[in-house]
């Protein structure tokens, strides 16, 4: 994959140890300029606050291409615990709620269509731009199990003959 493909800023910054644990969400649908706004708004009072065991967390997200939420928690720090992970799911779910957005659905797919552009679909619509040849070996696909920010960095696009989600098709 060439260096010019988008990347979430969380994969550039260098205050988070490279093993920094990344969690992915990719909505049902597009966000509005607000809601990213707002949700960028909450992750950023969320992550403040966010706690494992009485210790804050170091943790950062954002919201990248309209459409997927991104956390990393550094846990050379202080590591996320079950009950951290528990709140941060309660977070996504009251968010999604207040938006009537999906973040839990895991049959959304995103690649690079042949504009350059990030495009996004169901796990209907993925299926039908394979068999239509909109979706080529070489297609770039959003790596939504890239889980440190290592990962983010070397493995958010992979191409689609190496990635899990030519395993569906």
């Amino acid at each position: 994959m060439t260096a010019t493909l988008p990347y979430p800023t969380l994969a550039a910054d260098s205050d988070f140890a490279p093993l920094s644990r990344v969690w992915m969400y990719l909505a049902d649908r597009n966000l509005s300029d607000a809601e990213v706004a707002a949700v960028n708004a909450h992750l950023t009072h969320f992550c403040r606050q966010w706690t494992a065991h009485n210790m804050a967390l170091k943790a950062r997200g954002e919201v990248f291409a309209h459409r997927l939420l991104l956390l990393m928690v550094d846990e050379t720090l202080a590591g996320a615990s079950g009950c951290s992970i528990d709140k941060s799911v309660h977070f996504l779910e009251a968010i999604g709620h207040e938006l009537r957005v999906d973040w839990f659905d895991r049959m959304q797919f995103a690649w690079l269509d042949k504009n350059g552009d990030i495009a996004f679909g169901t796990k209907s619509v993925f299926e039908d731009k394979v068999h239509t040849g909109h979706i080529t070996p070489e297609t770039p696909m959003m790596n939504t199990l890239a889980n440190t920010r290592e990962a983010l960095q070397t493995q958010f696009w992979v191409a689609f003959q190496g990635s899990w989600q030519k395993k569906l098709v």
